[in-house]
């Protein structure tokens, strides 16, 4: 069991059940999965780009990511259906709470100017951030990287509220920002 789910299980549960007065212990929200996606647009047309951004990908989330493609043709973006325009990963149990301790612990204090992520969420529980370079993993090597790119983050919880969530998220420390 990894560190953060133990956490979790031992203390972090008592202290939402013991804030939010849930009369069932089932409604005590739980980190559900993690959602990694980064859009290659511009990338889709040199295929070394986008298997470049795979191997980034698989190599921070340590599973085999997926490749989108556009559903329907958008001539004002110059996309084609069937276009590859995106990866994304799903993590879930044991490799999500790993990866939301390295994230939490290792990537977030490699920002740069970092004070913290902002405490609004989605308004329906989740919580997304987007990071400008994935040059901030350790896991990528800076020698191999041709060029940065973006990627967001999901964080998706059974919480009804953000504040749950927030609270949630908090609990398990993740760097939120202090007012």
């Amino acid at each position: 069991m990894s560190r953060v789910q133990n956490k979790y299980k031992n203390e972090v549960k008592s202290k939402l059940q013991e804030k939010f007065n849930y009369n069932n212990p089932m409604l005590i929200p739980s980190l559900k999965k993690i959602v990694i996606s980064m859009g290659i647009a511009e990338a889709s047309k040199d295929k070394n780009a986008v298997q470049d951004c795979l191997k980034e990908m698989a190599q921070l989330s340590g599973q085999k990511p997926i490749l989108t493609t556009a559903k329907k043709a958008i001539a004002n973006f110059k996309l084609r259906e069937g276009q590859a325009n995106g990866v994304k990963v799903t993590l879930r149990r044991k490799r999500m709470f790993d990866f939301f301790d390295r994230f939490c612990n290792v990537v977030s204090p490699r920002i740069r100017d970092f004070r913290g992520f902002p405490l609004k969420g989605d308004g329906r529980g989740c919580y997304s951030i987007g990071i400008q370079e994935q040059i901030i993993f350790p896991e990528i090597n800076l020698d191999a990287v041709k060029r940065t790119q973006g990627m967001n983050i999901t964080f998706v919880t059974s919480a009804k509220t953000d504040q749950e969530c927030v609270e949630l998220l908090t609990q398990l420390g993740f760097p939120f920002k202090t007012e």
